[in-house]
Parts: C-alpha cells; sequence; structure tokens
C-alpha cells in the first residue's frame, strides 16, 4: 500500500506578501486586528459589504423621489386595511407557509389575532421598502432584503414574552417557574459558548457505541484524514467497493448515526464493501493547507488504499456536500488523465454551479473574503461556532429565535437526538482551503466555467464519462437542489437525478421507513433531452419511501456479479478511529 503519512506540504502564507513567522508588524497587520476585533460583533460579516449595500439602496431611493412618497401611500393603505380587519370587514391575511413564529392557538385569537395582522402587514411593506426603485446592484438589492427580513425576525412579537400568548400562559400556570429554568438553560449555553463547560448531546450519544458504531477498522491514516474500512455482513458483496468522501465542514458520522439511520451499515447490510473518509478537525497549525491537498491527500490517496485492499475492481465514488464538490474535482482531473478507477459517481447535496447557491451566496464578495481572511489570519482556521453562526442566521426564525423562546422563555429542552448530538460536534476549517473555496468556487465558479486548475491545469466537468446519480432536497438552504440540478448542463453523460423531500442533512439521512418521506427520480439519458428544474419537477411524480432504495438499485445495476468479501486491510485502530474525536 503507498505511504501517505507525510506531512501536509509546506505551502506559502495565506495572505500574498506576509511571511510565515515573526516579522515586523505593518499598518496592514493591525489593519487586521482591527477586523478581527470588529468580527465579534459582525459575526464574521464585513460591515463594508452591508454598508455599501444600503448606501447603493439610499441613493437610488433619494434620486427616487416620487417612488420613495410612494411608499408613504402603500403605509396608509396598510394600516386602512389593518382597521377593516379590526372591525370584520376584510379578510385576514393567512400566515406565508413554513412560518412557525404564530403557531400556537392563541395566536389566532384577538388581541394576538391582530397583532398577527399587524406584523404580517408591516413586514410586507418592509419587504417593498427594501425592493426599493429600478437601478440598484442586484446583489446590494439581496443583501438589503436580507438583512431587513433578519430585523423583522429579531423584532417580532412572538420574541417578546410579554406579547407572546403561549409564554404569558406558561408562566401564569407555572408560576414564573418556565422563566426560572429559562435563565438556567440561558447560563449553561453561555458557559458552553465559552468553553467553560462541555455540555454535549453525546453524553446519550457516545462516539462508537451509539452514534458511529458500525463495526470496521481505520486502515490508513495520513495527515489530513483517516480511512475507514467496515466489516461485511452479508456472505457475498459487490465485486465493486464503495469510497464515501463526507465534507469536512462536519464529522463523517452524519452518515453513521444511530444503527436504525446509518446510512454506512444500510450499504454494509446490502452486501457492500463500504470505506469512508473521516477528515482530521483542523487547527491553527493547517492554516496553509490548500483545497487540492483535500483532493491529493483524501480523494486520491483513499483510491489508492482501497485498491490496495480490494484489487483492481472499480470504484463507486459517492460525495456529500462539500465532499461531494471535490469529489466532482478530482474524477474530472482523473477523466483529463486517463485514470479510470471509478465506477460511477454519486453526489449527495453538491454543488459544481454556484451562480444559484442562495443565500449564502448573498456575503461571498472581495470584500467579505478580504475581511473573512484577515480574520483567519490571525486565527489559522473558522471555528465550528462562526461557521454554525453562519449558518444559523440564513434560517434565523427556525433555528434562532424559534429556539431561545422554547429554551429561555418557555424553559423547554428538545429531548436530544443522534442528529442534535452530531450537529454539536462542529468542526474548523483550515484558513487558505476556505478562501480558496470561496473565492474559486463560490465567487468566481471556476469549476463550472472549466478555470479550475489541478495539477496547474484546468479541469471540466463535461470530461466526466460515468454513469452520475445525483441528489438535491427540497428544503436545502446550503445546496439549494435548483444549483445542484445545474450539474445537467455540466455533463451530457447518463445522470439521473433525485429530488428528496427534507433539508440539507434530513433529506439525506432518509432511511427506509422513515414516515414522510418521498422523493422524485428522472434519468437523463447520454445525449438526451434537458429539462428545466421546474419543469422538471412539474413532469416527475412523487414516490413515497426511501431514496436509498433507488440508489442501491442504481448501484446494483452499475455492478459486475457478488464476489465473497475482500479482507480487511491492516488495522491501524478500531472504527470511528481518532480524528473524529477530536474537539
Amino acid at each position: 500500500m503507498p505511504d501517505h503519512s507525510v506531512p501536509i506540504r509546506a505551502i506559502a502564507s495565506l495572505r500574498d506578501g506576509i511571511a510565515p513567522g515573526p516579522h515586523r508588524t505593518t499598518a496592514a497587520d493591525l489593519d487586521r486586528l482591527l477586523h478581527a476585533w470588529q468580527s465579534r460583533f459582525t459575526a464574521g460579516q464585513s460591515p463594508s459589504t452591508a454598508s455599501l449595500a444600503f448606501l447603493d439602496w439610499a441613493a437610488h431611493a433619494l434620486n427616487a423621489p416620487f417612488q420613495t412618497a410612494e411608499l408613504g401611500r402603500l403605509a396608509i393603505e396598510h394600516w386602512q386595511r389593518l382597521a377593516r380587519i379590526a372591525l370584520g370587514s376584510d379578510a385576514r391575511l393567512p400566515v406565508p407557509e413554513g412560518d412557525h413564529r404564530f403557531s400556537d392557538p392563541a395566536w389566532s385569537q384577538d388581541p394576538y389575532g391582530l397583532v398577527v395582522q399587524a406584523v404580517l402587514l408591516g413586514e410586507l411593506w418592509c419587504e417593498r421598502v427594501a425592493q426599493g426603485p429600478g437601478g440598484i446592484d442586484p446583489g446590494n438589492r439581496r443583501i438589503v432584503a436580507f438583512k431587513t427580513r433578519q430585523l423583522l425576525d429579531m423584532i417580532s412579537p412572538s420574541n417578546w414574552p410579554w406579547f407572546n400568548p403561549e409564554v404569558t400562559a406558561a408562566t401564569r400556570d407555572n408560576g414564573g417557574r418556565n422563566l426560572v429554568q429559562g435563565f438556567g438553560n440561558f447560563l449553561r449555553d453561555q458557559a458552553t459558548a465559552r468553553g467553560a463547560a462541555q455540555e454535549q448531546e453525546d453524553a446519550h450519544f457516545r462516539l462508537g457505541i451509539d452514534v458511529a458504531a458500525t463495526p470496521g477498522k481505520v486502515v490508513l491514516r495520513n495527515a489530513l484524514m483517516e480511512l475507514i474500512q467496515y466489516a461485511p455482513s452479508t456472505p457475498l458483496v459487490g465485486a465493486e467497493p464503495v469510497l464515501i468522501v463526507p465534507a469536512w465542514i462536519m464529522k463523517y458520522y452524519i452518515l453513521d448515526l444511530s444503527p436504525g439511520n446509518s446510512m454506512i451499515r444500510w450499504l454494509v447490510g446490502q452486501g457492500r464493501t463500504v470505506f469512508v473518509i473521516s477528515w482530521r478537525n483542523p487547527d491553527a497549525s493547517m492554516r496553509d493547507v490548500a483545497l487540492d491537498d483535500y483532493r491529493a491527500l483524501g480523494i486520491m490517496a483513499a483510491l489508492d488504499a482501497v485498491q490496495a485492499i480490494c484489487g483492481p475492481a472499480k470504484v463507486h465514488a459517492t460525495g456529500y456536500c462539500l465532499g461531494g464538490t471535490l469529489l466532482a474535482i478530482a474524477a474530472a482531473a482523473m477523466a483529463r488523465d486517463g485514470d479510470d478507477r471509478l465506477a460511477s459517481l454519486a453526489l449527495l447535496a453538491a454543488q459544481t454551479d454556484f451562480t444559484e447557491a442562495g443565500e449564502l451566496q448573498l456575503f461571498i464578495t472581495e470584500d467579505q473574503l478580504d475581511f473573512l481572511g484577515d480574520i483567519m489570519c490571525s486565527q489559522g482556521c473558522l471555528t465550528a461556532a462562526q461557521m454554525g453562526g453562519a449558518f444559523q442566521m440564513l434560517r434565523s426564525n427556525d433555528l434562532v429565535w424559534s429556539r431561545g423562546i422554547r429554551d429561555y422563555l418557555l424553559g423547554e429542552r428538545e429531548a436530544p437526538n443522534d442528529l442534535m448530538a452530531w450537529n454539536a460536534d462542529g468542526t474548523r476549517l483550515p484558513a487558505r482551503m476556505h478562501i480558496e473555496y470561496l473565492r474559486d468556487l463560490f465567487l468566481h465558479n471556476d469549476l463550472a466555467e472549466g478555470r479550475l486548475r489541478v495539477g496547474e491545469r484546468p479541469v471540466a466537468l463535461g470530461d466526466i464519462k460515468l454513469p452520475i446519480f445525483a441528489v438535491g432536497t427540497e428544503r436545502d438552504h446550503i445546496a439549494p437542489w435548483r444549483s445542484v440540478f445545474k450539474l445537467h448542463l455540466l455533463n451530457d453523460g447518463p445522470l439521473t437525478f433525485v429530488l428528496t423531500s427534507g433539508g440539507h442533512n434530513a433529506g439525506i439521512v432518509s432511511e427506509p421507513g422513515h414516515k414522510r418521506r418521498s422523493f422524485r427520480i428522472r434519468l437523463r439519458v447520454h445525449d438526451g433531452r434537458t429539462l428545466g428544474p421546474d419543469e422538471w419537477r412539474a413532469e416527475t411524480a412523487p414516490q413515497e419511501g426511501s431514496w436509498w432504495l433507488a440508489w442501491e438499485a442504481w448501484l446494483a445495476a452499475q455492478s459486475g456479479p457478488r464476489i465473497a468479501p475482500p479482507p480487511m486491510g491492516t488495522a491501524l485502530t478500531d472504527a470511528p478511529g481518532d480524528y473524529v474525536r477530536q474537539h
């Protein structure tokens, strides 16, 4: 087996002109310290990005006085409608689908019902204001709308105990004990955030026992990852092993949760020889690890090891989230170089074109990346808390404010589950890799447009001549399914696309037997007609159940006859290994 235990190569510093090691403090260094300090109050967002967006909005609003004045007339109309609603002479506005702030039945009773109507009308007006007149840069317009939405979410009356009927009823019925319990929850969360306490759901879900418990061995370890091979559980297995590449912004065991919903355990039970990469949790010493290091020391090193153990059989490669994006890059480079070791490609909630990457893309600008680079220059990596905070603000109603009401005002705690335990087990991101990923893929879209260079030469997704199985999830706020769908435009080979219910995580962890799961599936044959995403959805009927079964049938169609299980590789330690335990 090739030796991949060499350390990560030394690379030039993250930022041009800043040499590693001691150096004279410059004005630029002081500005970086200032930006790092500012980030503590801006959730890592550059104040210039939002400021310039609002300045653009204000300049156009001032230069369109008649359209701006029209907003005053619209406000009066909304007040008049609210008065008619109060008098019962006008229909009430429905609460938008997916808005759970006013789901308690008490919100439908006056005076709370009128408060809800005032909020909905006020939000409609504010959203119209945020749109502004014509001429505003589209990116700036979206930033203003997003920031306005965040402000509205924050000041919603549902967040204030004296306006929320659910909170007032709980306080009355419990004699205020809910507020005492909520204050205790708040203090514990603050202690955990400061590192003074380590309150984790893994007290109930222990690594290697309750989660990440599928039997296996670590058969390779290098400076960036461990490779786990899982023990067979059937007398015969598919001749082609399955290699899973998870994202390094999450621990791999999102795919190996409890035995009942572990994708890895399920695949092994279907007679698949399964390998998975478990990424090292980076620290400041890994600041100069590049995006291509993850390909070379991750995917390519794993492929070498898999074939050293299983022989020359080709490999079914599967990538999830950012791991899928990296796998697509690796597959394109392999196709370019004549490396035919892959049998198929499965990409789960993985983007290859970033032109419609959702709200996360709003703040991926040169200004924001420069600001983020200054933050990480001092830290060496992006922390789990910083990354998690950015994802939470994309769904602040569900992930921030509603949770605050439940935990701190109602004094409740959601019963822990394996997905929550995994979500609390955060990871970090190396500084250089993160900037390269955001700049090259998110900002410049170099992969989709054929400019991304691997080994000093560009790669093209159109060069991949493999059957592809791509999965998008309906409520994905990280990899929106219409963005995932764009792979149809980048590769003309046989592509099976699945759109499954759920979000970025729950839509993928969708085991057979899970209630209220459905999916749509359609094959676009080689050189076949490509539908638009909305047309595809309208013409593809939903099916009840788990998409895993359809994936296994697809894998079987790409596989040869079953054989006796290959031997286990030389074990370094038992699964789940050491890297997954790094915090």
